[in-house]
């Protein structure tokens, strides 16, 4: 097939019937070239339910050892989320292979939830306009028939936290309250409690030995505040855009959309994704090597 420069870099990609690594192997090249350190992306689909999780973090180090990371490492990151253990262990292996002991992030799209951590270890965050950090809170699903509901860990303990000071200062009828309190377990209370402490405890330590070295816990902890729970952007799910993000203090340079830098990462974007939208549901690669995971195959 032709390449059609002038056609849509998304056409081109659904008139491909075999999205093998190797269409998007010059994008790897081009990028390199640019940021003068080896890229490697790490997708994860937003189409089929999965997360980020422990065999992921496995995946990525299996890429890392078959690279010279004697000049740092860059990870294009696209991912709704997921385990912020496997989030934290990524942020491990990434600065322990690079040999500079640290790497950068870039988010074509979205970089969401266990995602959004794991962009927190990196020294510096590359972003466009329109690319989406999130808030870090845990979520809790619940299958109720055949739906799945998903629900803010942090809203049932404050909507608790809530209903029990109520019925503590109630001075008449405690019956509604007693009802109403019935429906909660103490113990399950004190897990997401946990759950909770742990995200924001992560995230302020990957934080604190990365780009915001040598601040407080306390001061890091009030800077990425929107980050923690969704008292401010209402819904787990919320963009956190780019000029937001760095009010926070995050250490991110924008990118410019219609530069030749942002138009070969859009491109491995487009290409990754859709790849994981039907051939795979994750994906690890760099210029020499795929890893890839949902379709019984393994490519190297």
């Amino acid at each position: 097939m032709v390449k059609q420069e002038s056609d849509p870099v998304i056409k081109r990609v659904l008139t491909e019937q075999h999205q093998s690594a190797e269409t998007r192997k010059t994008l790897f090249v081009e990028l390199e070239k640019e940021l003068k350190r080896p890229v490697v992306s790490f997708f994860t689909s937003f189409r089929f339910p999965v997360m980020i999780e422990n065999q992921d973090a496995d995946m990525l180090e299996g890429v890392l050892q078959k690279i010279n990371l004697s000049k740092g490492l860059a990870l294009i990151l696209n991912s709704p989320g997921g385990d912020g253990l496997a989030a934290e262990r990524i942020i491990k292996i990434c600065r322990s292979y690079s040999k500079t002991g640290e790497y950068w992030a870039i988010v074509p799209s979205k970089a969401k939830s266990a995602a959004t951590i794991i962009c927190f270890g990196a020294s510096r965050i590359l972003m466009g306009n329109t690319s989406e950090l999130g808030p870090i809170d845990p979520q809790l699903a619940i299958a109720d028939g055949k739906s799945l509901k998903r629900f803010s860990v942090y809203n049932i303990i404050m909507s608790y936290n809530h209903l029990f000071q109520r019925a503590v200062s109630e001075k008449g009828n405690l019956q509604p309250y007693l009802q109403q309190l019935a429906n909660y377990d103490e113990r399950e209370i004190a897990e997401f409690q946990r759950a909770l402490d742990l995200s924001e405890d992560i995230a302020i330590k990957a934080l604190a030995s990365g780009m915001m070295k040598g601040k407080s816990r306390d001061s890091i902890r009030k800077k990425i505040e929107v980050f923690l729970t969704p008292e401010e952007t209402k819904t787990h799910g919320r963009a956190i855009y780019t000029e937001e993000a760095k009010k926070c203090g995050l250490k991110i340079e924008n990118k410019d959309l219609k530069g030749k830098f942002w138009s070969s990462v859009y491109e491995l974007y487009i290409r990754t994704n859709n790849f994981v939208s039907s051939k795979a549901f994750k994906c690890v690669e760099s210029v020499e090597h795929s890893f890839y995971a949902g379709t019984g195959e393994e490519r190297r």
